[in-house]
C-alpha cells in the first residue's frame, strides 16, 4: 500500500488488509514497528494522534526488486513531505482512494503525477491518477483540497487543466502543410479518445463548509472545457453522488487556445 499512496497511517492500512468490519490496527502496528526495525518502514510525522508512515528507500527497493509493482523509478518515499508540513494532506489524499474504492484496484493510483508543458511554463502536479480505463480514456485524475487553499487558488488550480487540455502542438514534414494536435494526446494519454475527467475532492472543514466550497468552485469554473466532477470526502465516503460542474468540449477549447506556428 504504501508502494502506491506513499503515506498512511495505521487506521487506514488496516482498513486495506483487515476483514470489513474487523480492526486490524494493533496487528498492523506491530507489523510496521518491525518493517522499521528492518530499515524498510519510518515514521516521520503525525496526523493528530496518528503516527503517518512511509517506505524507506531500502523499502522501495525491496517493493521494487520482488516486482510487487509496476516500475516507478522517480517516485519519492512520502518522508520530505510529511517534514514539509503536508502530512495531513497526503493523509486526505490517500482518504480519497480508499473512499473511491482503492482498496480493489489499490495498485492502479499513482500520486503526485506532473503534468507539464516546457513551451509554455505550465506545470502542476496532479494529486493522485487512477489507471482504471474506460471508454474514452485510460485514467482519471484526483485533485483534493484539505480546507489549506484559498477558493481562488483551488479554482486557478482547476483552470490549469483547462490550460493543459487545450495547448496544441504542430505536426508535419518540413514543405508539408501538417497540422496540429492537441499536446496530451500526442505525448501523455496517447489512448485517450477524450480529455481524462478531472474528480475535485473538498476535505478539511466542517461538512456545511464543504457544501459551501463546492458551490463556490461550480460558479468559479463555469463554462470550463474539460469534464469536472466535484464532491466532498464525507460524501465520497458515504457512497453519494459526485456533482457534475464541468463538461468535455475540445471545440470550445481550440477556440480558446491560440494555434502554434508552422514550420
Amino acid at each position: 500500500m504504501l508502494g502506491c499512496v506513499r503515506i498512511a497511517t495505521v487506521r487506514q492500512m488496516a482498513e486495506v488488509i483487515t476483514k470489513e468490519e474487523s480492526d486490524g490496527r494493533s496487528y498492523v502496528r506491530r507489523a510496521m514497528n518491525k518493517l522499521a526495525e528492518l530499515g524498510l518502514a519510518e515514521t516521520n510525522g503525525k496526523d493528530g494522534k496518528h503516527s503517518i508512515w512511509n517506505l524507506t528507500p531500502a523499502g522501495q527497493k525491496a517493493l521494487a526488486d520482488g516486482n510487487e509493482l509496476p516500475p516507478r523509478p522517480k517516485a519519492g518515499t512520502g518522508a520530505k513531505a510529511v517534514l514539509a508540513g503536508f502530512g495531513p494532506h497526503g493523509v486526505a489524499v490517500t482518504d480519497m482512494i480508499l473512499a473511491f474504492g482503492g482498496r480493489k484496484h489499490l495498485t492502479d493510483w499513482q500520486v503526485e503525477v506532473n503534468h507539464a508543458i516546457k513551451e509554455t511554463g505550465l506545470t502542476f502536479n496532479t494529486d493522485a491518477v487512477l489507471a482504471l480505463p474506460t471508454k474514452t480514456s485510460e485514467v482519471c485524475l484526483f485533485e483534493l483540497d484539505n480546507g489549506t487553499m484559498s477558493q481562488a487558488r483551488v479554482a486557478k488550480e482547476v483552470w490549469d487543466y483547462e490550460r493543459y487540455a487545450g495547448h496544441r502542438v504542430w505536426e508535419g514534414a518540413r514543405g508539408t502543410i501538417g497540422g496540429t494536435f492537441p499536446f496530451w494526446q500526442r505525448h501523455r494519454y496517447t489512448r485517450s479518445q477524450t480529455f481524462p475527467r478531472l474528480h475535485v475532492v473538498l476535505a478539511g472543514k466542517e461538512e456545511h463548509l464543504l457544501d459551501n466550497r463546492l458551490q463556490a468552485l461550480a460558479d468559479d469554473v463555469e463554462g470550463i472545457a474539460v469534464a469536472v466532477w466535484v464532491n466532498t470526502l464525507p460524501r465520497l465516503q458515504r457512497g453519494e453522488s459526485w456533482y457534475e460542474i464541468g463538461v468535455d468540449d475540445p471545440d470550445r477549447r481550440r477556440r480558446r487556445y491560440p494555434e502554434p506556428a508552422g514550420r
